[in-house]
């Protein structure tokens, strides 16, 4: 069900129509991109806080986007896709390479099938990667693990985004939300070396917390 890749869609629709958008999305705006090759499958979360839709889509490789059967579909959208990305709020596009994937090793079931998703991310310098990187992965994400709700962060290298120029992507796959208040994560938040890094212009971090909404659908892979 992982992909090498992903891309990643948020979509804000008003109330008064978000029956109708939850209707489009799972009979029709999944479905034909799951038909396309490379798509390897998709989940929908929502935030708790407002209707703020995300759909994070598992691709094979990023060129999945570049096939004659993606670019039929996005060049030629129905008359309801039409309407619809017309007049939805705040849409947003990130595709990533995965750099890492990294989980607890006692885990039993699929981590992908968390009900929290945490997204967190990152304009990095490029003179600062490395220092970044070895924070976020060799420091910050164990930490984080050793919380038994805490059960995967998975890292990515944004190639195109829309409309924020993030460089670095975490999603951080989550069984409770108690999780975020666990001393693993104070932990996690207070070491000499994020502090140094936090004292950086850029470290300015934008995060979401979603709610998985509904099922996952899967691809031709």
């Amino acid at each position: 069900m992982k992909g090498a890749s992903i891309l990643l869609a948020e979509m804000i629709p008003d109330a008064d129509w978000e029956a109708r958008f939850n209707k489009w999305y799972d009979t029709h705006h999944i479905p034909t991109r799951m038909s396309a090759p490379g798509f390897v499958s998709a989940q929908r979360y929502r935030d708790p806080e407002r209707s703020n839709y995300l759909a994070v889509y598992e691709l094979a490789a990023t060129t999945a986007l570049a096939t004659p059967e993606y670019t039929r579909i996005r060049t030629q959208p129905n008359v309801e896709t039409k309407w619809i990305q017309a007049n939805v709020q705040a849409p947003t596009r990130y595709v990533g390479d995965e750099i890492a994937d990294l989980r607890r090793p006692d885990l039993t079931g699929e981590p992908l099938d968390a009900p929290i998703l945490y997204a967190v991310f990152f304009s990095v310098p490029d003179e600062r990667v490395a220092d970044f990187d070895a924070w976020y992965q060799g420091e910050h994400v164990p930490l984080l693990l050793a919380c038994r709700d805490w059960w995967m962060c998975r890292r990515f290298l944004i190639v195109d985004a829309d409309p924020q120029p993030w460089t670095h992507l975490a999603l951080h796959y989550i069984g409770d939300e108690k999780a975020f208040d666990s001393p693993e994560r104070a932990a996690a938040r207070s070491t000499p070396l994020r502090a140094r890094l936090a004292a950086e212009p850029w470290f300015n971090a934008s995060t979401v917390v979603f709610h998985r909404h509904g099922r996952r659908f899967k691809g031709r892979g």
